[in-house]
């Protein structure tokens, strides 16, 4: 019988490997459960951390360019930045080149707030790589730099 061979051969064969993407999504997915647990003890989401350590390291975006950096649509940032201006974590001010755009920046609050959540999640970082040696953590870091240029750049397009 045709089904009983290809049993036989898919039982006495190995599992193909898993693929570089689907070990990414499961890294993701352990982050992103530790991340929802850091944050709601916090009283932010995940969405609306990403968005606060982005403008850390870029102050003085415009809504568009913080979307892409949290990964959200734009209509999404902006109710998101409603709800961090509501609680005093975000000031949006005129961009003084363009009348109908914003500049978005952190508060105190806010910064104080990710200090606050800073050693938290250092320690989810060191979980993540407690297997890997420094030189390791590092290499790491740079081909994950890597993957993302290979990916912005548009390269095997």
């Amino acid at each position: 019988m045709p089904g009983s061979a290809r049993s036989v051969a898919s039982a006495t064969t190995e599992a193909p490997p898993a693929t570089m993407l689907y070990l990414i999504k499961q890294v993701e997915l352990a982050v992103r459960s530790r991340l929802d647990e850091l944050t709601a003890a916090h009283g932010i989401t995940t969405i609306q951390y990403t968005a606060l350590t982005a403008l850390e390291r870029h102050p003085g975006l415009i809504a568009a360019q913080l979307a892409r950096m949290s990964f959200v649509r734009a209509q999404s940032m902006t109710q998101l930045l409603d709800a961090l201006e509501s609680r005093g974590l975000v000031r949006r001010v005129p961009d003084p080149s363009s009348r109908r755009q914003m500049r978005i920046s952190l508060t105190d609050a806010a910064a104080e707030l990710l200090d606050r959540m800073r050693e938290p999640a250092a320690e989810i970082e060191r979980e993540m790589t407690s297997a890997l040696s420094p030189a390791d953590v590092i290499s790491l870091g740079e081909m994950l730099q890597s993957c993302r240029a290979g990916l912005a750049s548009g390269a095997g397009r």
